[in-house]
């Protein structure tokens, strides 16, 4: 399978999770979308220009659909508001991290494992700061928001957002892990028979 076909596949199998999980964002099958994104940015880095725009398409277009199902216009929804754009930044956050671990990435080891948690972290951080401080700051869920408020919300939903994306972005680290391992094997059979 040439590098434009892997990339392809993980494409697709990363719009059908967002699809899958953004439908239901407090369902039992949580929201993968930030864990899409970080993914997306160590596998198709080099398709930034065109990937990420088409990963974003993708959300919103959940949403609407989703909202509009849900028999309220989009705009009428209680977490659509101008601070909705601030989305944009967010989940570049997410795409730069994956896009940085990717960065002199030579294979899985203890090295490479510390990275990833590390940016992991600081993507999720910088992730949340946008979209929480887009819904906090410009919804009129939040009455009268104060700065002791949003540090308190953003606190509140932090460890939950970044334990489900820690979810997602495991489970394919081990597959990326698995991946490594059997090609290894392939190329090791591959030189015994030559």
């Amino acid at each position: 399978m040439t590098h434009t076909a892997q990339r392809a596949f993980i494409l697709f199998v990363l719009v059908l999770l967002m699809a899958a999980t953004r439908v239901n964002h407090f369902a039992a099958i949580p929201d993968a979308s930030w864990a899409v994104f970080f993914i997306a940015g160590f596998h198709l880095r080099s398709w930034t220009r065109w990937a990420f725009p088409l990963l974003m398409v993708l959300a919103i277009v959940i949403d609407v659909l989703v909202i509009r199902a849900s028999g309220i216009g989009y705009w009428q929804h209680y977490c659509v508001s101008p601070g909705t754009a601030m989305l944009v930044p967010a989940y570049l956050a997410m795409w730069a991290g994956g896009a940085l671990l990717r960065q002199g990435y030579a294979g899985a080891d203890w090295t490479a494992l510390a990275r990833a948690a590390a940016l992991l972290v600081a993507a999720v951080a910088v992730c949340h700061l946008f979209a929480q401080s887009g819904f906090y700051w410009a919804s009129d869920v939040v009455a009268s928001p104060t700065l002791a408020g949003w540090a308190a919300n953003y606190a509140d939903w932090f460890l939950p957002y970044l334990r489900t994306t820690a979810i997602y972005v495991g489970l394919a680290a081990a597959l990326q892990l698995a991946t490594e391992q059997v090609l290894k094997l392939l190329q090791a059979r591959r030189d015994v028979l030559h």
